[in-house]
């Protein structure tokens, strides 16, 4: 039996002594209580509730659209389906960008409302003030740098970020400044993978990559992305596990063909 599995409930200092171990940390985005309650039953450690809600979920072009309340509302439906997993709720666009105090404000709905353990939110030094904020008041915080999709026009589309050797520095000084800060752990999406291994070496916090190669303290994915149910476009860095779509279609046009067919409701299914 792994040690992750007989840990009864992830917490910031599991992941912590996870780091220190040397034990890869798992993460997997998820918005609704049966899937979280999949999630958290197959031995995930840490199940976000992502803005990416906005595209797999809720229909949108991009995560921009969502809103605080649709956040809320997705993250204690995950938080009912959780038992051993630690519970992260995004913080959508412009819900900590105005000010501090409604940034506290609005991480707080994810613990009071949202029975979340903690809450993510992207960039680098400037959200320094808000994070230090936030620990502060007692609200877990991972960050998130590289390619922060809510920044997606700033960046000029999704595209790897720290190629360059100035941007690579500005990544490892925020990073820094984020430890800092309070953070208890930091996402790293689309950077290099020797970048994201410079950044996971110099830390004391555990790194997450996304699309930051293999040296990260753990990895997460989209889970619409890895079962393959979201069809609009496939991110290079996901490895599909299944393509869920595809079997879905097939059951429910079996259903369809049978239901026309008069042959469903068969005998066994009838009273």
């Amino acid at each position: 039996m792994s040690t992750q599995s007989k840990i009864t409930s992830v917490t910031t200092s599991v992941v912590r002594q996870m780091k220190q171990k040397k034990e890869k940390i798992t993460m997997l985005t998820a918005y609704d209580f049966a899937m979280a309650s999949m999630l958290d039953q197959s031995g995930v450690d840490i199940l976000l509730v992502g803005d990416s809600l906005a595209m797999v979920v809720l229909g949108y072009e991009s995560t921009l659209p969502v809103t605080m309340d649709d956040m809320i509302r997705h993250t204690q439906a995950v938080a009912r389906g959780t038992k051993r997993a630690m519970v992260i709720g995004d913080m959508p666009f412009m819900s900590y960008q105005s000010s501090v105090e409604k940034a506290v404000e609005n991480a707080g709905r994810f613990l009071k409302e949202g029975m979340a353990h903690g809450v993510k939110l992207e960039g680098g030094e400037e959200v320094a003030e808000v994070t230090r904020r936030m620990t502060s008041s007692g609200i877990p915080v991972m960050a998130h740098l590289g390619l922060t999709p809510q920044s997606v026009h700033q960046l000029g589309g999704y595209k790897v970020q720290g190629k360059e050797a100035k941007a690579a520095q500005k990544i490892v000084r925020d990073a820094k400044i984020l430890q800092e800060a309070g953070a208890f752990s930091l996402v790293l999406e689309c950077v290099p993978a020797g970048l994201a291994k410079d950044i996971t070496e110099s830390l004391e916090i555990p790194t997450i990559g996304i699309g930051a190669g293999v040296h990260c303290d753990g990895q997460v994915l989209v889970v619409n992305d890895m079962l393959g149910l979201f069809e609009r476009f496939t991110p290079k860095f996901v490895k599909k596990y299944a393509n869920l779509n595809v079997e879905i279609k097939t059951s429910v046009q079996q259903y369809v063909q049978e239901v026309r067919a008069g042959q469903f409701p068969g005998p066994e299914h009838s009273f």
